[in-house]
């Protein structure tokens, strides 16, 4: 199996903008998928965002914006370690790409860089587990929150 890039789509129905919101601002981020989120969504801004009560030994994890295009695509890099700049080779780049489709919008994740980090193959192998398993999880929160928001709600 090939541990390089993991792939995701799926509809939302939503507009490219509200999709794009979505995934990019740090309170609609919180009610899919982490449980905070601390970062500016501009190219170059830092932040972090964690899972669990950090109080509570809960995990942070570094967080920098690449891209941010309205309404076509967000982009970022994570997982790289506190007061390193995030770069290849010591984080994993996250991509959301949306399209508009019929009424919604369809959103292509990928997610990259777990080769490039120079670990072992088990490292680079359970890494990549680790993260297929979580974007399984999150990504079908995605659709109903987005659908709420752009129907004038939240969740």
């Amino acid at each position: 199996m090939e541990f390089g890039t993991i792939e995701r789509e799926i509809h939302i129905d939503a507009s490219p903008e509200v999709v794009f919101d979505v995934v990019s601002n740090p309170e609609h981020l919180r009610e899919w998928w982490p449980d905070e989120a601390e970062f500016p969504a501009v190219p170059g801004g830092t932040g972090r965002i964690g899972f669990g009560d950090c109080s509570q030994g809960g995990t942070w994890v570094q967080f920098t914006v690449v891209d941010a295009v309205p309404p076509r695509l967000f982009s970022f890099r994570w997982t790289h370690e506190e007061g390193e700049s995030a770069a290849r080779g010591n984080s994993n780049l996250v991509v959301f790409e949306l399209t508009p489709a019929g009424t919604g919008t369809l959103l292509r994740m990928t997610e990259s860089g777990f080769r490039e980090r120079g670990w072992d193959e088990a490292k680079v192998a359970a890494r990549y587990a680790e993260h297929a398993s979580g974007w399984d999880f999150y990504l079908p929160r995605l659709p109903a929150y987005a659908a709420k928001v752009g129907a004038g709600g939240r969740a």
